[in-house]
């Protein structure tokens, strides 16, 4: 059964509560990046679940539906350096906290900041809010460096994402990611050590 769920901040938001296997049956209101993404899973046989919900508005919020999928739901931050010149797409855990200083001295990169919404859309076709690895298919001339924290490759073995937009989630495996999609949308990855800073 659907139900409303609200957070303590003013803010609410409606998660349904129903955990679906693969693609929507009906794709009626679906925007076609959406619909490619799901493409692109079947097409490589991946197997996957799904929580619908509305637009997430904080990382707790994005959390609980992780708990509604049984994972931890991985930030995906979209950063540039300073010339505009470099883009990275960083996989972390969600509960990890993100230190500049430390992913730059490991990339040989000056500093790093985020990336504005217009490379999002440009490069990935994703607007603010619905950064996900899913979204480096669009990135047809692989502009974008893939950097994925060790804890997410040891430690976890699902990650949550979206499906190009962020009103759906996803429950991949992560050797799903690593051995299948990624090939597939002609993406490498570099691995980091990002510490664990509370």
């Amino acid at each position: 059964m659907s139900e409303t769920s609200t957070s303590q901040d003013p803010v609410s938001y409606y998660i349904d509560h129903t955990i679906y296997t693969g693609r929507p049956a009906d794709t009626t209101d679906r925007l076609p990046k959406e619909i490619r993404t799901y493409d692109l899973l079947d097409s490589l046989g991946i197997t996957y679940t799904r929580a619908d919900h509305d637009t997430l508005p904080t990382m707790e919020a994005c959390q609980e539906v992780g708990k509604l999928l049984g994972i931890e739901i991985c930030k995906n931050l979209f950063l540039r350096n300073t010339q505009k010149t470099a883009f990275y797409l960083l996989i972390l855990p969600g509960s990890k906290k993100f230190k500049t200083a430390a992913l730059s001295k490991q990339i040989g990169s000056a500093r790093l900041s985020f990336a504005e919404p217009e490379f999002m859309e440009q490069l990935m076709d994703l607007t603010p809010g619905s950064v996900t690895v899913l979204g480096l298919m669009n990135d047809a001339e692989n502009k974008i460096r893939l950097l994925i924290d060790r804890d997410v490759i040891e430690n976890h073995a699902f990650i949550g994402c979206h499906p190009c937009i962020n009103t759906s989630s996803l429950k991949l495996k992560t050797q799903d990611l690593i051995t299948k999609i990624l090939p597939a949308i002609h993406h490498d990855y570099t691995l980091v050590d990002l510490p664990d800073v509370k």
